[in-house]
């Protein structure tokens, strides 16, 4: 079964939906945003975004689906640069109340074997807050090994802060 497919602008309406319910739940991992985020406009200016980096090879912005193909969360394979790196960043998120079904995890296997068969990648890295536990739990089940700490690395919440450092490498 397909856990994620390609976003799209119709999909505005069920991103914003859950971003509404999930707010208490990703607030913690998430940078602040404004209020315009979690509308449905909102969320359509930013797939519009991610469709044009998509356009310009720069990023892949899919959507997790549930077991039923319902919109459960986002996964996106961020920073694409080619050329001797040939790498990209790993970025996902899964609505509250659809944790724990092992999604995440289904969603970042299949985002590796996008990342390394139909991009062509390399590598894939993540960072993870330092207590993010289930995200590290759901990187090294997918292979991820972790490479190193850099402080005050992203504006989670409002305040830099530190992250955990992943990656896995294309074996081929």
């Amino acid at each position: 079964m397909t856990t994620l497919r390609l976003i799209t602008p119709d999909d505005s309406a069920a991103v914003a939906l859950l971003l509404q319910e999930s707010r208490e739940h990703l607030a913690p991992w998430e940078p602040v945003r404004p209020e315009r985020f979690f509308t449905e406009d909102g969320q359509r200016a930013e797939i519009g975004a991610s469709l044009e980096s998509l356009r310009q090879g720069s990023r892949v912005p899919f959507v997790i689906l549930d077991d039923d193909g319902a919109v459960a969360g986002r996964l996106n394979i961020n920073n694409i640069v080619r050329g001797a790196f040939e790498s990209g960043s790993l970025g996902y998120w899964v609505a509250s109340g659809r944790t724990g079904r092992g999604l995440a995890a289904r969603a970042v296997a299949e985002a590796v074997e996008h990342a390394f068969t139909e991009l062509g990648l390399h590598r894939l890295e993540a960072g993870t807050l330092l207590h993010n536990a289930a995200s590290q739990r759901v990187l090294g089940k997918n292979g991820f090994t972790e490479f190193g700490m850099a402080p005050r690395y992203l504006k989670i919440q409002g305040r830099w802060q530190d992250h955990r450092l992943f990656q896995r490498l294309n074996e081929d």
